[in-house]
Order: structure tokens, then C-alpha cells, then sequence
């Protein structure tokens, strides 16, 4: 039900709250009712042997896409790569993909250059895999495989659910690539729940970016696709430039733009990641940066400001699916503080055509 404003109009942003506020009930059902799904078509393909792993995708879903590369190389130790539409759809190449397995992530699985992309990866000997929120879809049609990520409805125009809901279903597969059963992941609901409660910390720290110009934000390893994910909700939702950078990226050359009054967003995940970031948090603290932490205890009493994440326990491969959750609320607050409507971003659809 909408609650009105004083003027009888819809509150700005109602249904990307609502979308925001259903992801633990979304992680569960996913857990409950479609891990099951899941590593059964994981172990049918790994009995295919690829011996590597294509992704395919556009805007929030190759942010998605990039976590699972992650995934990949790292838990599977297979080389794995995001492709390049164009060179199928616009050039006509047609590599062998003989033994590869080709995973195209797409909420609506609607896009018709990625149904063609993925048509051609097929007809060039691909395993062919899609991973939508639509098995009705043009794309999972194209496809050899199908999993649904169960997300539900999504009619906000600034992807929430549905991108923690293909986190989700990307890990469990790869889970079931190498034949584990993703128990890391059961404790996601009950903390997600919490993480979502503390709206007025992250209402708060949306007032230092109220008049901001520019914002860049950094991570490294699983964190990294977290901090593009960030960056891309706060571009379309706020319209700050929003620039994201691998940490180690970060220096070598654009941390010259960073200044004491430039703000950084830093994800600093608990494990490897937030280890190998530890430099370049300690190089943007000597340039004097606005820096706010999502992550640790530790990093963030650190920092200028941040959001500490109960990660403690958690296996660092799905702190991603807890990382973005903050950051969606940021992007939200961020956009009603500016007096602008997160539910419409201006001149986005969301079915994003191209070809």
C-alpha cells in the first residue's frame, strides 16, 4: 500500500524500499526452494567438463557477472572472462567455444544483444546458461540451461532485489561446480534482516553527500564488484558521477584527484580482499580523503565515518550478497536528500534494449 505525501501523490522511492525490504525473504526462498534446482543443473553441467567460463551481461547483472568471475577463478580455478557483445553482435565473430561454459546474467533476460550473443556462443559448441528472473524470457529460450533467481516482481527502475537474488544463485551454482552444497550461505536472511533495520545510521551518512559533485569508491577482490554495483546505483538513482575503482587501479594514477575534500567509499571486505586493500586505505588516510568504510569494525573507527558489517563469521565469497545492502540505502537516501524520486530515474527503462 503507498502512503501518500501531503499533496495525495505516492511517496517518492515507496517501491524501491519495498524491493530493498524484501531481499532476506528473497535469499531465503532462493535457499529453500531453488538451491535445490540449482546444484542439480551445476552438477549436470560439471559433468560436461568446461574447461573454462564466459560471462555475459549488461549493467546490474554484469556487476553480478563480475562476482562470479571472482567465483570462478577463485573456488573453481578455472580461467574465466566477461565477453565482449559487440564482437558477435556488431562484427559477426564467431570463436570456437568448444568446452566453454557460456553464463548469461540478465534480469529480464530480454536484451536482444544478449539472446544473440548467447544464440551464437551456443551454435559455436558452448554450454549455454542463463540466469534470469524470467524462465519465460527470450533468453532463457536461447538457452541449454536455465536458473531462476526468484526474486519476484521488480518494478522499481534501479535493480535491488534481483541483483542480490543472481549473487545468490551465481554462488550456489559454483557451489555446485565443485560439488559443495553452499551452507555458507544460510546465514544471509537473519543478517541481511539486521543489516536492513539500521536505515538511520545509513540516513545519516547520506547527509555528507548531499551536495557532493563526485564520489569515487574502492575495493578489492569479491569486494570489487560490490563497489561498481554502488557506484552504478548512485549514478542512476542521484545522478552524482560515481567512479569506481579495483583498489590497486586506484593507484596507479587516479588517486592524484583525491584531496581533503574529495569523498571515497571504500569496501573493505573481511578476508584476502580487505587485506590487499589495507595500502590503498592507508594512502587516501595520508592524502586526507573523506573516507567512509563499509566493513569491519577495525576499518571503519579507522575511517572518517563508515558502516561496520556483522561479517565476522561470514564466508568472505558471500559477504558480497550483505556488502551492496548498505549501499543500496545510501543510494535511496542519497537521491530523497537531493529532493528527487529513486523509483524514476530520469531516461531509464527498465527493460534495457541494445544491440
Amino acid at each position: 500500500m503507498s502512503v501518500p505525501t501531503p499533496t495525495g501523490r505516492p511517496m517518492p522511492g515507496r517501491i524501491m524500499a519495498g524491493e530493498m525490504a524484501e531481499q532476506p525473504a528473497v535469499l531465503r526462498r532462493i535457499l529453500e526452494e531453488g538451491a535445490p534446482r540449482i546444484l542439480r543443473t551445476a552438477r549436470e553441467i560439471a559433468a560436461r567438463g568446461p574447461r573454462f567460463v564466459l560471462l555475459t551481461a549488461r549493467g546490474t547483472s554484469d556487476n553480478a557477472a563480475l562476482y562470479a568471475k571472482y567465483l570462478v577463478e577463485v573456488v573453481l580455478g578455472k580461467p574465466a572472462g566477461l565477453t565482449s557483445m559487440s564482437t558477435t553482435t556488431a562484427y559477426g565473430a564467431r570463436p570456437d567455444l568448444t568446452d566453454c561454459l557460456v553464463v548469461t546474467v540478465s534480469q529480464s533476460g530480454g536484451s536482444p544483444d544478449l539472446v544473440a550473443s548467447t544464440r551464437a556462443a551456443r551454435e559455436a559448441g558452448a554450454i549455454t546458461l542463463a540466469v534470469t528472473n524470467n524462465p519465460g524470457s527470450p533468453l532463457a529460450g536461447v538457452s541449454e540451461f536455465h536458473i531462476d533467481v526468484l526474486a519476484g516482481p521488480e518494478k522499481a527502475l534501479p535493480a535491488t532485489k534481483t541483483y542480490t537474488a543472481e549473487l545468490l544463485a551465481l554462488y550456489l551454482f559454483v557451489e555446485g561446480l565443485r560439488g559443495g552444497d553452499g551452507s555458507a550461505a544460510k546465514v544471509l536472511p537473519e543478517l541481511a534482516e539486521q543489516i536492513l533495520a539500521r536505515h538511520d545510521e545509513v540516513r545519516a551518512l547520506a547527509a555528507r553527500y548531499r551536495f557532493a559533485e563526485r564520489l569515487v569508491l574502492t575495493s578489492r577482490g569479491y569486494g570489487y564488484p560490490t563497489a561498481k554495483e554502488a557506484a552504478l546505483k548512485l549514478m542512476e538513482t542521484s545522478y552524482v558521477p560515481a567512479l569506481s575503482f579495483s583498489g590497486a587501479d586506484l593507484l596507479h594514477g587516479p588517486l592524484a584527484m583525491v584531496d581533503n575534500v574529495f569523498p571515497v567509499i571504500a569496501i573493505v571486505t573481511e578476508g584476502r580482499g580487505g587485506e590487499a586493500l589495507q595500502p590503498v586505505l592507508d594512502r587516501l588516510r595520508d592524502r586526507g580523503a573523506d573516507l567512509v568504510v563499509i566493513g569491519n569494525r577495525a576499518a571503519v573507527e579507522a575511517a572518517s565515518a563508515g558502516f561496520v558489517l556483522p561479517t565476522e563469521k561470514v564466508a568472505e565469497e558471500v559477504q558480497p550478497i550483505l556488502e551492496i545492502l548498505p549501499l543500496q540505502m545510501l543510494a535511496y537516501e542519497v537521491t530523497i536528500a537531493r529532493g528527487q524520486d529513486p523509483d524514476a530515474p530520469r531516461a531509464l527503462a527498465k527493460v534495457t534494449e541494445t544491440r
